[in-house]
């Protein structure tokens, strides 16, 4: 999967399918996505994913304007870590070799993989994205939640990272300093493309009829007021992220304490020397050799900063889904409301 080879894996097939992008601003603003790709994506999930397992598979379309059409995808295959002998790199080079040879679409433009209440923002989703976005610039990555899709509505989103964190990827600094530089914050991080759902005529006029044809089904289970464990799970997410953001601010305290301490440390230890050969020149001797101070001090290592910026953004993320759903119920509440008070 993307998520497992990273950068080696994806990024070779990425750049061995198209080669590397042309240097330029070529952002796009406009995700185009055949009805047919969709339909894949969900069935694909139907069949592998279960509970929280991640699907995932490869986008393929082309780039008009700034428009990005993706017109076909194929699934990475599921397999465990024992099949040494399976590679990845291989079996996509296969799968676009052979849709090319039957006059489909073959470019890669990016991957997909869906996601369990909206957990995606994690350091794999980023360097994966990164190698695909490194290798071709219009690459995006598409996002399916099933939990949300399966209440109704189709949840399905096109991420890219912003140029300011593809720069910082780039330089591989993740310290403080270089994100406080580069002004990167978990609300600039990944940028969010609209998506545009397209069928052609023939696809609308049978679905049209399908419509006629088909039984007006009961969908009062929309209407319920009682709230389903969709929220109670999105909150016990929600507060294991803040718990992990508490333990990283914590250590990032606990470092500051001992940059703190070390410079006390340096200062003490330079104050004795000055005294040391202030003594000794008043016996007429020699002051002491200078000595290179960070040798003896040796600098502390700043926590890297990239994993609380994505604990952040998850957060973010999750709180997002909570304002939905629960704008939807008090909605409802308020609909109930009313029509009581109407009846009575």
């Amino acid at each position: 999967m993307a998520s497992r080879k990273e950068a080696a894996g994806t990024g070779s097939a990425v750049a061995k399918a198209k080669g590397k992008a042309a240097p330029g601003d070529a952002a796009v603003k406009q995700v185009q996505i055949d009805g047919l790709v969709v339909l894949k994506i969900i069935k694909h999930y139907q069949e592998e994913g279960q509970g929280n397992e991640v699907v995932q598979g490869v986008l393929l379309g082309l780039v008009v304007d700034d428009r990005l059409e993706i017109t076909n995808c194929f699934p990475f295959p599921q397999h465990t870590e024992d099949d040494a002998d399976f590679d990845e790199v291989q079996y996509q080079m296969e799968m676009m070799r052979s849709l090319r040879h039957v006059n489909i679409d073959h470019l890669h433009v990016g991957w997909y993989q869906s996601t369990y209440y909206g957990s995606f923002v994690t350091r794999a989703l980023l360097d994966s994205q990164f190698s695909y976005q490194h290798a071709i610039e219009e690459s995006v990555v598409l996002i399916y939640d099933p939990i949300k899709t399966a209440q109704g509505s189709l949840s399905l989103k096109a991420y890219r990272l912003t140029p300011k964190l593809m720069e910082v990827c780039k330089e591989k600094d993740f310290s403080p300093e270089a994100l406080k530089k580069a002004t990167i914050a978990y609300e600039n991080m990944f940028e969010e493309v609209p998506i545009v759902i397209k069928n052609s005529y023939l696809i609308n006029v049978m679905l049209w009829e399908l419509e006629k044809k088909s039984a007006v089904t009961d969908r009062h289970e929309l209407l319920s007021l009682a709230s389903s464990n969709h929220l109670g799970k999105s909150l016990q997410l929600l507060m294991d992220r803040v718990d992990e953001m508490s333990q990283d601010i914590v250590k990032y305290n606990t470092y500051l304490r001992n940059v703190s301490k070390q410079q006390q440390q340096k200062h003490q230890y330079q104050q004795r020397r000055q005294q040391e050969n202030l003594q000794r020149q008043s016996r007429g001797e020699p002051p002491l050799p200078e000595e290179d101070i960070n040798k003896i001090f040796k600098p502390l290592q700043p926590p890297a900063r990239m994993d609380s910026l994505l604990i952040a953004g998850q957060i973010n993320t999750y709180a997002q889904n909570i304002k939905e759903f629960t704008a939807q119920n008090l909605g409802k509440l308020f609909m109930a409301q009313a029509l009581q008070e109407y009846n009575s």
